[in-house]
């Protein structure tokens, strides 16, 4: 196996989740160095860190994010949250993949992913959670890559996914902490933290018949990702830079392959 670009440490205790990171269990993680431009490598505009936890029940991840004027308008949950400042977790399962992007309001947005493929498997899909009839099922073909002959498809080798835009990770937990005042730029802001658990009960599809929890040494590829809103001369710069644990090489969030490799380990 390749050196993984994260360990996480097994803990005895109990994590609350009120985005206070304070907490003797954070105070010890590993933290993860500065982020990278998700492109180029290069160290990103801001500073933004991130930790992993976990115990029998619960994976927990954590991040600092330093940014001068902290600001999130979108409060509905779902709303699309990265047209603003936003913090992302993808989690790898194969055949499929969980998206969550969290504001500094603790806007939650939630999409579940299946390879249109893996739907030869239909004991694994076949429920009613993934019918890809209802309203909030569509098909994606990847970011930024529908031009020309990839407009139906994307670029992706495995081509189409389905997404389920009314998916809720059943038991997610999310807390917000802004080190200034949300909305206000009359002030310069240190940033602002998110604390997130899920409980490995909600992640047995994704585990793709791994154990949950894992074993030591178990490996979970995941994307821990922040998009950051600028603008400059009036207008606003797109596509958003984009900071990363480990750089993809090219900007598209949707590629499971190149995500950070997470190891699970017990102490």
């Amino acid at each position: 196996m390749s050196i993984p670009d994260y360990v996480a440490q097994k803990i005895d205790t109990v994590i609350a989740i009120n985005g206070d990171l304070q907490k003797p269990e954070w105070q010890q993680a590993l933290w993860s160095p500065r982020f990278v431009d998700m492109v180029t490598g290069q160290a990103g505009l801001y500073n933004t860190q991130c930790a992993i936890l976990w115990n029998d029940s619960h994976l927990y991840i954590a991040f600092k994010a330093e940014e001068p004027f902290v600001e999130a308008h979108l409060t509905a949950r779902d709303s699309i949250v990265f047209l603003e400042n936003d913090l992302e977790v993808f989690i790898d399962g194969e055949d499929c993949y969980y998206e969550l992007e969290v504001n500094a309001a603790n806007t939650c947005y939630e999409v579940f992913f299946i390879w249109k493929d893996a739907y030869h498997q239909p004991a694994k899909f076949d429920t009613k959670q993934f019918d890809v009839h209802r309203p909030n099922a569509y098909t994606f073909g990847g970011d930024y890559d529908r031009t020309g002959a990839t407009f139906w498809k994307g670029t992706h080798p495995r081509g189409i996914r389905w997404a389920f835009t009314d998916f809720d990770m059943e038991g997610l937990e999310t807390a917000v902490k802004v080190h200034g005042t949300l909305n206000d730029n009359r002030d310069i802001d240190q940033g602002w933290d998110l604390e997130i658990a899920i409980p490995w009960s909600s992640l047995r599809l994704l585990a793709n018949g791994r154990s949950v929890p894992p074993t030591t040494g178990d490996v979970w590829r995941m994307f821990l990702g922040r998009f950051q809103k600028l603008t400059l001369n009036g207008k606003e710069l797109h596509p958003h830079p984009a900071m990363v644990l480990s750089s993809h090489g090219i900007y598209d969030t949707h590629l499971p392959e190149k995500w950070s490799q997470i190891q699970f380990i017990c102490p």
